[in-house]
């Protein structure tokens, strides 16, 4: 592993000499017209080649209905011209938030929650015309261990005291049954079928950061039905895409998942990792899952790896790292060049699934030519942006229009987005978007220099 190093460079010559140095995998195109073609997904088209990450806004009005500030990220994202929206991590039931603002879909937040979606379309027809239409996905989730809403308790799979401590899971917290899990899926296809009402494209099956979906294909020393062997760890996953795929109306309907392929966990608490310590990627089980998932009817998959909460140098590599975190072990292009390779593997594996791809917001400006030559080589299908649609939403509908990107407006890996959300504020671009959340950033610093 390489120093870590934070982003220096003027000119993209700079950057892939860089690159050179390190013996890294990271190309870089400069025809960037690829990005506007379209892509299917199911029986759907996506209009473009750029796609939002779910990214939690911790936003939402304490019965889990959007906010305020909800409707204008979301707004911002469909002005902006990306071609599929993600829509964050939203709740199944009230006892699986993560937070006390965390959205939630059940019958008393149904009509605002299509209220937040149509306002998301109509903007995106405002800016960019009436024929463009983003698809828009609504990502299902229990927080499982990272329960921390009012009133819940910890959902624990398998007790693990590296991440029990840094969650603050008290000690006295008993493992979740078989029947408390089949109960989640319960709610979890209870809730697609309302998504489907209200009328989003699909639904994601969140299997990613170590959340339940992701800690249950870790579950090797979890007893019963959930855990143990592959089949047993990935049952809740495999099971949620056949459940929700027979319980929806429309055959068009597309079921996704956005799933961890390494978490860098040692055996036996990791997926995704050979059995060596510190863990390197075994993509033999990912590999064998997707190929799964893809028979029973999932239609597009987005990947991601390790967890914010404990490496979160694997999920986003970063500039400035949160007081009180884990400095990065590697420089934060080990950390790119690991995305676009675990994903590559995925898509050059199953060449008819669509793969979303992550690992471009550290590039800065040169992201767009990273994701151009991605997609160029069919290395993925559509390009992932997380932190940059806080900062830039309308990055899209710049290199769309113009073919250019903005230097001045990208995201710039402060973290300040994520130090504010693990404080319990919401999250925005704290950088580039301070007339609406400086005085939040004020209010936080003030309330850590009395704490």
């Amino acid at each position: 592993m390489a120093q870590y190093e934070s982003f220096s460079f003027a000119t993209l010559d700079e950057l892939s000499q860089k690159i050179e140095t390190l013996g890294l995998d990271i190309s870089f195109s400069e025809d960037l017209s690829v990005l506007a073609a379209p892509a299917a997904a199911g029986d759907r088209t996506i209009p473009n080649r750029f796609s939002t990450l779910p990214m939690e806004g911790r936003d939402s009005l304490p019965d889990g209905s959007p906010g305020e500030f909800t409707f204008r990220r979301y707004r911002r994202y469909g002005a902006g011209g990306w071609g599929l929206i993600q829509f964050e991590a939203c709740a199944v039931w009230q006892g699986g938030r993560s937070s006390d603002r965390q959205m939630c879909i059940e019958a008393s937040t149904e009509k605002a929650i299509a209220s937040l979606l149509e306002a998301t379309r109509s903007a995106a027809r405002e800016s960019l015309g009436p024929s463009h239409s983003p698809l828009c996905l609504l990502q299902l989730q229990d927080a499982g261990r990272y329960r921390h809403a009012t009133g819940t308790t910890p959902g624990l799979t398998v007790p693990y005291e590296l991440l029990d401590r840094r969650a603050k899971v008290p000690g006295d917290v008993a493992p979740l049954s078989d029947a408390d899990i089949e109960a989640v899926q319960d709610r979890m296809t209870e809730a697609a079928v309302r998504a489907e009402k209200i009328g989003f494209d699909g639904i994601d099956i969140k299997s990613c950061h170590r959340y339940l979906g992701s800690e249950l294909l870790a579950a090797h020393l979890r007893p019963g039905k959930f855990g143990g062997g592959f089949e047993g760890r990935t049952r809740f996953l495999r099971e949620m895409t056949e459940r929700i795929r027979s319980a929806v109306k429309n055959p068009s309907f597309l079921v996704t998942s956005r799933m961890n392929l390494f978490d860098g966990f040692p055996y036996p608490y990791g997926w995704g990792c050979d059995r060596s310590d510190p863990p390197a990627p075994d993509m033999t089980e990912p590999l064998k899952l997707v190929g799964i998932l893809r028979e029973l009817g999932l239609n597009l998959l987005t990947t991601s790896t390790g967890t914010p909460y404990y490496n979160p140098w694997l999920v986003r590599p970063f500039d400035r790292l949160i007081p009180g975190n884990i400095e990065a072990p590697e420089h934060p292009l080990e950390g790119v060049a690991r995305l676009f390779s675990l994903t590559e593997k995925v898509q050059r594996e199953y060449r008819d699934l669509p793969v979303t791809g992550p690992g471009y917001t550290w590039l800065r400006q040169f992201g767009v030519f990273a994701a151009a030559a991605n997609v160029a080589r069919r290395a993925v299908t559509l390009a992932g942006f997380g932190r940059t649609g806080f900062a830039y939403p309308g990055l899209p509908k710049d290199v769309l229009e113009k073919g250019a990107v903005d230097p001045k407006k990208v995201c710039v890996s402060c973290s300040l987005c994520s130090e504010v959300m693990s404080q319990g504020g919401p999250t925005g671009c704290y950088a580039k978007d301070r007339d609406v959340y400086g005085p939040i950033l004020k209010e936080h610093r003030a309330s850590r220099k009395t704490h």
